[in-house]
């Protein structure tokens, strides 16, 4: 797998990135200008507390004036309680919006998944993509809930602090701030490490969330051929190179935060060193001294906390390249600009001079062209890799063909609608996916225009109503994941029951028997062969004695049509077809 999106650092900043986040702020504005405006609110208070202290200590404390004191003091207690409401409704603004915007995220980056042609999902594994919609999309949750927002606190708050700073006594202000150099170059070494180490982080868990998906989905190899020992030590490796490059940071965040703190103290030290000595000489008092003490406490928890919400950030404008890159694929155009209607089904297919390639070079499919007229059942059969499947892939447009047309009922199937072209085709895949629920949900897959009766009809009609009376809950039974409670045969009956559930005018079977045993086999032939009746039928298969009784047989080599006729006809010929009939029954 190549990791080298996970290895995109970002900038700090990027406008064009920030622009498109913050159309996900869009619809909650107003909470987001609240909170703005609640932060602005929360600067002015912090600024109060230390003025509070240098009225109490110069104006009451000095003169022995009780009554005033007490009064500063009432003052000081309000102000504390209208910070703790300001925090708290803050606080739990930011994280709502928060919560909200990475729900609208998620839902649209899923949304968007859906409508993507397969041929991104085979360039694409799946941790990556879980990694898109979960650790990245958490990220950009730090950035709105702690970072871009509290930023502007941060800046508020230093603003504040300067001037009332230097309108206190600009001089001993100055002083304060000649250790901003010392904190600035600490900031910029600390980023700078930080930046690759959480460039390290990012691409260690994404080879992990990889290295999961791949083992969890392997499970059953992975058991049967004794390598649990193997993929441990695999998986050991990986997970310490990933708390490795966590230690790596904290290490750096150890370093970084008591330096500040020396930093901060050496300021302090200057404060009293000089505020002692204008003290003695009377030409400041002790309240400012004081009430600068505090303000430099204050002063440097911003800049503290810009270090830290750089690297959020950071990694935010990094995630958010990753996602918009995501959501920037092209979706499959489900609706053509020139669509035509669907003419009244009649189940008609035809090839003409169809090229199809996965990668843009290697040609699977090599100027195929055939006619099915509606009610025929035709089967196609060839060697692994001769490009069976990927006709069945091009009918119902999960690819599109390089050169030639193909089209159905007379019309070319670029220019219809996806879903009503679907809508028209049932599909029975050798590699059956279950969905977890249940199984009346398996067969309808959510649509409510096929009622319950028509459901225990598609199951009868195969034959799966049999083993589902067996359940407790008959349709009712929950299934797991993948169907993992069920046998290999029963979800392949599932599926011939889902395809029939939708009565569809053309009918494709992909080795749709292969996994049924023989008795089972001979229990649903009838039923397909009453089904394919009025429909038209296409049948991949590699067993021949499945497709004996089909009106005619394509064979397929290497890409290319190399023979079509009857069972027999083909027989006769004494080429492909009757090669791989006698390997099959050792004639």
């Amino acid at each position: 797998m190549n990791f080298h999106e996970e290895e995109i650092l970002g900038k700090a900043y990027d406008s064009r990135l920030m622009k498109r986040l913050l159309q996900f702020l869009y619809p909650y504005r107003s909470k987001v200008t609240l909170a703005v405006g609640l932060l602005l609110i929360a600067a002015i208070i912090q600024l109060a507390g230390p003025f509070l202290t240098k009225i109490a200590i110069d104006r009451y404390i000095a003169h022995g004036n009780v009554h005033g004191l007490k009064l500063i003091a009432m003052i000081y207690f309000a102000i504390l309680g209208v910070q703790y409401v300001i925090s708290f409704v803050h606080q739990y603004l930011t994280a709502w919006i928060g919560q909200n915007v990475m729900f609208d995220i998620r839902a649209k980056i899923f949304t968007h998944l859906q409508k993507l042609p397969l041929s991104f999902f085979d360039k694409n594994p799946v941790g990556r993509l879980v990694t898109r919609t979960t650790n990245d999309v958490e990220t950009l949750n730090n950035m709105l809930s702690s970072g871009v927002v509290a930023i502007f606190g941060d800046v508020f708050v230093l603003v504040g602090i300067i001037i009332v700073m230097i309108n206190l006594n600009w001089q001993l202000a100055l002083l304060t701030f000649t250790v901003l150099p010392l904190i600035i170059y600490a900031s910029f070494l600390f980023r700078k490490k930080v930046r690759e180490s959480y460039r390290k982080i990012r691409l260690r868990i994404a080879r992990i969330n990889s290295y999961l998906q791949e083992n969890i989905s392997g499970m059953t190899t992975v058991q049967i051929f004794n390598r649990e020992k193997k993929n441990f030590d695999r998986f050991m490796e990986l997970n310490n190179s990933y708390k490795e490059a966590h230690l790596e940071t904290i290490r750096y965040y150890a370093i970084f935060f008591p330096a500040i703190e020396i930093i901060s103290s050496l300021a302090l030290a200057l404060i009293l060193w000089y505020g002692g000595i204008k003290i003695i000489d009377h030409t400041l008092t002790l309240g400012i001294v004081v009430a600068f003490v505090q303000y430099s406490e204050r002063f440097f928890q911003p800049i503290r906390d810009l270090s830290d919400k750089y690297n959020i950030m950071q990694a935010a404008m990094a995630s958010s390249e990753r996602i918009f890159k995501l959501l920037d694929t092209p979706e499959q155009i489900m609706v053509p600009e020139n669509y035509l209607p669907l003419p009244p089904a009649k189940g008609e297919i035809e090839f003409r001079n169809v090229t199809f390639s996965y990668n843009g070079t290697d040609n699977v499919l090599k100027n195929v062209s055939f006619k099915i007229k509606p009610g025929e059942k035709v089967a196609v059969v060839g060697a692994t890799g001769a490009g069976k499947t990927s006709l069945i892939s091009l009918i119902t447009r999960m690819y599109e063909p390089t050169q030639g047309k193909i089209l159905m009922d007379g019309v070319d199937t670029s220019r219809l609608k996806v879903r009503e072209l679907r809508r028209r085709i049932g599909v029975v895949l050798q590699d059956v996916f279950i969905f977890s629920g249940n199984i009346e949900d398996n067969i309808r897959l959510g649509n409510q225009d096929i009622s319950f009766e028509e459901v225990v009809e598609a199951a009868k009609n195969v034959n799966a109503h049999k083993f589902i009376e067996k359940h407790s809950h008959n349709y009712r039974h929950k299934l797991s994941e993948r169907g993992s409670n069920l046998s290999v045969g029963q979800k392949q009956l599932l599926s011939f029951a889902r395809a029939l559930a939708f009565k569809p005018e053309i009918l494709i079977l992909d080795e749709a028997t292969s996994s049924v045993d023989t008795e089972t086999e001979h229990l649903i032939s009838d039923a397909i062969n009453k089904l394919m009746e009025f429909r038209t039928s296409l049948i991949i298969a590699h067993r021949l004695s499945t497709i004996q009784h089909a009106d005619w047989i394509l064979v397929l080599h290497k890409g290319e049509i190399r023979e079509r006729g009857t069972h027999q006809e083909l027989l006769k010929q004494g080429g492909i077809y009757y090669r791989l009939y006698q390997l099959q029954f050792n004639k």
